[in-house]
């Protein structure tokens, strides 16, 4: 079964939007395939998701089921690597340590200068759409 890293720009938008993120969550969460995260990638969504703009969508509630239904979900890799890769923005690093630690298939962002990699270590870095097309493929 593929495993999968998912940046945290992404469970944002499985969160608060419908359409292609959430169909891709919800593939993730009828296990089609194995949905790895980290310790560090989930406390910065919640960072991510405790700003102001972020309000209108949802409410701690929301974000309270998400969380419970992450944990549900995902298998959690404990990062043990120490790498420094993306320079514009180290914080791109834990996506790219998760997904190296737990040896994934692939790592689904939105973010350009992970995107602009195009792959890392034999993992490919994938836009949302071109997940689900691989997805779809694979059926």
């Amino acid at each position: 079964m593929l495993k999968i890293v998912f940046d945290v720009n992404v469970l944002v938008s499985s969160l608060i939007t419908r359409g292609k993120p959430r169909e891709l969550w919800l593939k993730a969460r009828r296990k089609q395939f194995v949905l790895i995260l980290s310790r560090e990638i989930v406390s910065e969504f919640v960072k991510v998701m405790s700003r102001e703009k972020f309000s209108k969508y949802v409410g701690e509630e929301d974000i309270r089921i998400f969380l419970q239904a992450l944990h549900e979900t995902a298998s959690f890799v404990k990062i043990k690597s120490r790498f420094k890769v993306v320079k514009e923005d180290p914080d791109d690093d834990i996506i790219l340590r998760t997904a190296y630690d737990s040896r994934a298939d692939y790592i689904v962002s939105g973010d350009k200068h992970l995107l602009s990699l195009g792959e890392f270590k034999g993992m490919r870095i994938v836009t949302i759409e071109e997940m689900l097309k691989i997805l779809r493929k694979r059926v």
